[in-house]
């Protein structure tokens, strides 16, 4: 993950203090990108611990197109809370409707996931294999507008390979789950098409780093990265959306300790 390590430094030494749509000040720049190859370990960031078990539940929440918090809650998972409906739970059509359920003009629903697995399986040549969730209809309507908006899949050489455009980033606490949630999704995406495994790109809009996340962002830039974990996940699965919790293991992760820092909504 030194290229990740790289782009925060870019953003604490380069960044301009701006005022935005939270009450917190941030360092920003204006573009950036990753490029990892997922073949040469799993990028969960060893310089801190970061929350799996969160990542794997927001994942599984997105693919059943649900968008209640209570849902995460049941897993002890609450990174979502703060802009949910403090009665129903309720975030409106965000991340995971417009994955499963985008609606045209028509009224019909169409299932994007669906949709890009089965283009994978029978034209895997397409360059038409994107999913989005900024459905301009619907900003409205949600708790929070996307920020991881659109991904797209390819594959060269029966090598699966998803660019993620995200328009807004939180680069100390949001990337480092934005990297791991797409590179996992891209294993599982993998793994149900019988496709080999290759790169995750993740190209950026607003890269910025909240003034509160200065000093952390300091500390983990001293730490000095370990290995990379793996993942396996159950050979016995053939649906993405069969999988749960214990069909994913990730190996060898050993993190140094975690790094408090407050979310801006």
């Amino acid at each position: 993950m030194k290229n990740y390590l790289e782009l925060l430094s870019h953003v604490l030494h380069e960044g301009v203090l701006e005022q935005n749509r939270t009450d917190t000040p941030a360092l920003a720049v204006f573009g950036g990108q990753l490029n990892i190859n997922l073949a040469h370990g799993f990028p969960l960031l060893t310089t801190k611990k970061i929350f799996f078990k969160g990542i794997i539940h927001e994942l599984l929440w997105f693919l059943r197109g649900s968008t209640n918090v209570k849902e995460l809650q049941e897993h002890n998972v609450h990174i979502w809370d703060e802009w949910a409906d403090k009665n129903t739970g309720e975030l409106g059509p965000i991340y995971g409707y417009q994955w499963r359920k985008w609606t045209n003009h028509k009224g019909e629903t169409i299932d994007q996931i669906s949709q890009a697995i089965h283009t994978l399986r029978h034209d895997p040549s397409s360059r038409r294999i994107l999913v989005s969730a900024w459905n301009v209809g619907d900003l409205p309507l949600m708790k929070l507008q996307p920020c991881h908006c659109l991904f797209q899949f390819g594959v060269i050489n029966n090598t699966l390979s998803c660019h993620l455009y995200q328009r807004s980033a939180d680069i100390f606490l949001g990337v480092p789950f934005n990297i791991a949630s797409y590179a996992l999704l891209t294993h599982m995406i993998a793994h149900v098409t019988g496709l080999k495994i290759g790169h995750f790109v993740h190209s950026f809009g607003n890269l910025h780093l909240y003034q509160n996340h200065i000093e952390q962002a300091k500390t983990q830039l001293k730490r000095t990265p370990s290995s990379l974990p793996q993942i396996s996940l159950n050979p016995l699965i053939k649906d993405v959306f069969d999988f749960s919790e214990k069909d994913i293991h990730l190996e060898n992760y050993h993190p140094q300790p975690s790094i408090k820092a407050p979310i801006a909504v």
